[in-house]
């Protein structure tokens, strides 16, 4: 019987007692029970418990002791004595959740509490599919702010390490980690056209991995289906992975298809990682595509034959039916390369847009053309860069298209040239069979794939993906409470030591004496996931406590203002570079 199993028969029959007494925990001073020794031993006692620590297996009543930031005893009473102890009353006490695809890098900026994850207990966000926070050339730097949306903030650094650390001084709630863009190199050496890297380039971009792995990063990753990362080639991406490798990082992607060639998408993924024997990890892992869901199984199948011939392997979802990405993903990409402006050229040119307007229209694309993938009515527009357009904000492309009497083809290259970015976009690609077959596959991390915003201020001005706030709670409330797909102790450790184990950090993840005091407390009968497409500001409930690097962030339901959070940085930080004693290292 799994610990919601019993948590869940307690609470129906009302003999636990988290189902009779409130919510808001008091703090305690340690009783008698700890007499004889020395006072203070400890920062805090979790007493009381339910403890389920990242392995997968069974939750025991517990206790956690945490002194300096660490986890410095557990088990079913610890020992000594401490400043503080909170007895959380037959709650869950469980590692913080890890976010194996974030896109937190500048809601992190605007708030540092990043309150949508927070509550749901996440502790670190681990950014940088396809694109990263640095480095930057002085042409990129300014591409990058020219694309600022609702977030406007100066570009004061210029390699991802000091965006990093500038986040850590600034002050955030959570841990960060981050991989080096493949695209982010791209740019800065190549630009934004759809050329190739001559050996000198190729050798360049080499460096700014190895650059990138010295300063802490976790490996490389890419995004192939956005241009201009849709430009590489493999050989291009097994360098770059080598190198990642190399330094002791992985290599992460966005698989260049998910629908009409998923399974080639997928052989590439793991040639790369059998010529360059650098871990491998593919995001959201899915079948994209009504008309193509029959190849998730073999996609799976490719994955798990790859693993059982000793390859690493891994994947991580995220628990909705639908993708978050840009319109231009629509758009084929010979009329993306330069960049925005070079499109928006394009398609002053008669000729050029009926070529564009007749490929995005072709059942076979020939690229990852979401736009055929979802469909006009399937299509979500979320958010826009010049006000005039926010007010189509919330609506399909579909119901734009009717409203201003052009075809939806058209209206989407209109919405990209009018609003010069690539438009921030819902797609519903796959259907909810699909997601709950992911949630069986014990080795599939989860990555929410958004930022980390609060339910208030500047963020209120924008539409956002529901996950934003409901990627970890939907699991636990649906999947596991209500399907029962998956037990407790499983999701659990596919969201903490699993992750950790496939980023090689050594001292996350898990509830173990010496690791990093990053744990949560949180009623699994009560968790909650309130943020639907219609109003997705809205925060998950059920997770009481969220302690980070041992600094309370979370108390009783409620960010505390404390900023716990470090930059956690990969293998390469301590073996070519230095070491602050924020690294995680086997």
């Amino acid at each position: 019987m799994s610990v919601f199993d019993r948590s869940r028969r307690k609470f129906l029959y009302g003999t636990c007692v988290m189902a009779v007494m409130p919510l808001a925990y008091g703090w305690a001073v340690a009783s008698a029970r700890a007499a004889g020794t020395t006072a203070g031993e400890h920062d805090l006692h979790l007493i009381n418990g339910i403890i389920v620590d990242g392995d997968g297996s069974p939750g025991y009543r517990g206790e956690v002791a945490i002194s300096k930031g660490r986890i410095v005893d557990i088990g079913r009473r610890v020992s000594g004595t401490a400043r503080q102890v909170l007895d959380v009353q037959g709650q869950v006490i469980a590692p913080g959740f890890i976010n194996m695809l974030s896109w937190a890098n500048e809601t992190l900026i605007a708030d540092g509490r990043a309150q949508s994850d927070l509550r749901q207990g996440v502790t670190l966000e681990v950014m940088g599919e396809g694109w990263s926070m640095g480095p930057y050339s002085k042409q990129t730097r300014q591409a990058a702010i020219d694309a600022q949306t609702d977030i406007h903030y100066p570009i004061t650094w210029n390699s991802l390490d000091e965006y990093l650390s500038m986040l850590e001084r600034k002050g955030i709630s959570v841990n960060v980690g981050s991989f080096i863009g493949a695209t982010t190199v791209r740019e800065v050496v190549l630009g934004y056209g759809d050329v190739q890297p001559t050996q000198e380039q190729l050798g360049q971009m080499v460096a700014l991995v190895g650059d990138a792995m010295r300063d802490g990063a976790l490996g490389v990753a890419s995004a192939i289906p956005y241009a201009p990362g849709s430009y590489a080639h493999a050989a291009e991406l097994v360098a770059l992975a080598r190198e990642a490798g190399r330094h002791g990082g992985i290599y992460a992607t966005h698989i260049r298809s998910e629908s009409e060639t998923l399974l080639e998408a997928i052989d590439e993924a793991i040639e790369v990682s059998r010529e360059t024997r650098t871990p491998v990890h593919i995001y959201h892992l899915k079948a994209a595509g009504v008309q193509y869901k029959a190849k998730f199984p073999d996609a799976v199948a490719r994955i798990e034959a790859a693993r059982s011939a000793g390859l690493r392997i891994s994947a991580d979802i995220y628990s909705y039916t639908s993708a978050w990405a840009i319109l231009t993903i629509g758009i084929p990409p010979w009329a993306q390369a330069g960049g925005l402006d070079a499109f928006i050229e394009r398609m002053k040119d008669k000729a050029q847009r009926a070529r564009v307007v007749a490929e995005i229209s072709a059942p076979k694309a020939g690229w990852e053309n979401f736009y055929q993938l979802a469909g006009p009515g399937g299509t979500l527009l979320v958010a826009f860069k010049s006000p005039a357009l926010q007010h189509l904000a919330g609506k399909t492309l579909a119901q734009i298209a009717e409203m201003r009497g052009t075809s939806p083809v058209n209206t989407l290259i209109d919405l990209v040239v009018e609003d010069r970015s690539p438009v921030s976009s819902i797609f519903f690609l796959t259907d909810e069979e699909q997601v709950r077959e992911k949630m069986k596959i014990p080795w599939l991390a989860f990555g929410s794939d958004a930022g980390a915003p609060s339910a208030d201020g500047m963020f209120l001005e924008t539409l956002t993906h529901p996950r934003s706030y409901g990627n970890f709670s939907r699991v636990l409330e649906h999947y596991v409470r209500g399907e029962r797909l998956l037990s407790l102790e499983q999701a659990i450790h596919r969201m903490t030591a699993l992750p950790a184990s496939i980023l090689k950090l050594g001292d996350r993840g898990r509830l173990q004496a010496g690791y990093h005091a990053d744990v949560i407390v949180f009623d699994p009968a009560r968790i909650e996931t309130h943020a639907t497409y219609e109003h997705p500001h809205a925060y998950s409930t059920g997770v009481s406590h969220v302690w980070v690097n041992g600094t309370h962030v979370l108390k009783d339901g409620e960010p505390t203002g404390a900023h716990g959070g470090q930059v956690v940085r990969g293998h390469g930080w301590a073996r070519d570079g230095g070491h602050d004693g924020h690294s995680d290292l086997s």
